[in-house]
């Protein structure tokens, strides 16, 4: 009963104190407001201050790289270029103006084909010149032997003279000596008429023209105005992939060793090859030996001085390694949580990739990067997204 008459009305509010003063109230809502902003703003300032004065990380690349699978059955890896075994640029043996070229680029030759003339008509007139000194010759033989026969016979019957017939046969010998002469007149004019001639040494393919009709071509090209090759020319079964190998690396091939050779021009075919010559001859300059591969087969598609890749394999190559599709990888260490960073106007940037197979030491790339791309490597939590880095080469 004693709660119920209690008095309440000591703790009513009275409408005049709650309204008392509400300039007061709006200026601490402004003071927290304020506060706010100062705070958001000292933040925002902070964060860029921080981004402002950060230091560079110091990052080194990796590159994305197409691999096959036969990589993993590869002791050794080497670059090399394809080359002609048998390659000759093509000369003159005499000097005069070009008046005859029969070939041009990705013509096929045989051995003896006559590919380019010479102007000859002062060859010409020697060899008629030396054709008719020994018509002349051989015309005065007749008389001088029967010359000499005829002082035989008179000094056998004692009505000539010992001096006659000494003159006589020293006149019929002179006639013979002449005519030998005059052969080798006629042959010396044959070859130099030959030399304006410029014929293919093998069976092969023209891989470039020097020279055009019009032009002096001398052996060794004596002037600006003169060229020594005509042309140049390879016989194209006798391509080899000539690749320089570390010495510290030499052991680990032996001669016949199988590998598997990708021309860079075609990256997703590759060329069954074997290991042809180990080239008995280090170079000191470069640390490394040249060895040459041969290739098991081959196609139109491979040309001299075309770039290549050689893998030295463990075990034999496997036909379907030659059409194997190589796949884009990149080192394990520069993928987190299927995020790379590539670097930018020296910062980094991250793409979200897709992987596919794992290699060992290296993960495929399905999407997301191109071949020859370069990405931060050794990547770890430090690395955000527009960080500042330096490439450490």
């Amino acid at each position: 009963m004693e709660a119920k008459n209690a008095d309440l009305s000591s703790l009513t509010i009275e409408k005049s104190k709650r309204n008392k003063n509400p300039e007061q109230k709006q200026k601490y809502i402004r003071i927290i407001i304020t506060s706010v902003i100062i705070v958001v703003l000292a933040s925002v300032l902070y964060i860029g201050w921080e981004k402002i004065t950060a230091p560079e990380v110091e990052v080194k690349m990796a590159t994305a790289v197409l691999q096959s699978n036969a990589q993993n059955n590869a002791v050794l890896t080497a670059s090399g270029y394809v080359v002609a075994q048998r390659k000759a640029a093509i000369a003159s043996k005499g000097t005069g103006r070009l008046v005859y070229l029969g070939v041009v680029e990705g013509d096929k030759v045989k051995r003896d084909e006559i590919i380019a003339r010479l102007e000859d008509n002062d060859m010409k007139a020697l060899y008629a010149q030396a054709n008719a000194n020994l018509k002349f010759s051989e015309a005065s033989l007749k008389e001088a032997e029967n010359n000499y026969n005829r002082e035989k016979q008179l000094f056998a019957a004692e009505l000539s003279s010992q001096i006659t017939l000494d003159a006589a046969e020293a006149n019929y010998r002179k006639v013979l000596a002449s005519i030998d002469v005059a052969k080798a007149t006629v042959l010396s004019a044959e070859v130099s008429l030959e030399n304006t001639i410029i014929r293919a040494p093998f069976d092969g393919t023209v891989l470039s023209k020097n020279a055009d009709v019009g032009e002096i071509v001398a052996p060794l090209a004596a002037s600006v105005n003169s060229k020594s090759a005509v042309v140049t020319i390879a016989d194209m079964s006798s391509l080899q992939v000539e690749a320089d190998v570390s010495e510290s690396n030499i052991e680990k091939i032996i001669p016949d060793q199988d590998c598997q050779i990708t021309l860079d021009a075609y990256p997703s075919f590759n060329y069954a090859g074997y290991i042809a010559k180990i080239v008995p001859t280090a170079d000191r300059g470069k640390a490394t030996v040249m060895v040459k591969v041969g290739f098991k087969n081959y196609d139109q598609r491979v040309l001299p001085e075309m770039s290549a890749k050689v893998l030295f394999l463990k075990n034999a190559m496997k036909s379907d390694l030659e059409v194997e599709k190589p796949s884009l990888v990149i080192p394990k260490t520069a993928i987190l949580n299927n995020t790379v960073f590539k670097v930018n106007d020296g910062k980094a940037y991250k793409i979200n990739v897709t992987t596919g197979k794992d290699f060992d030491s290296y993960i495929e790339i399905t999407s997301g990067l191109q071949n020859g791309d370069e990405i931060i490597d050794d990547l770890t939590e430090d690395i955000k997204e527009a960080i500042k880095v330096k490439i450490n080469k």
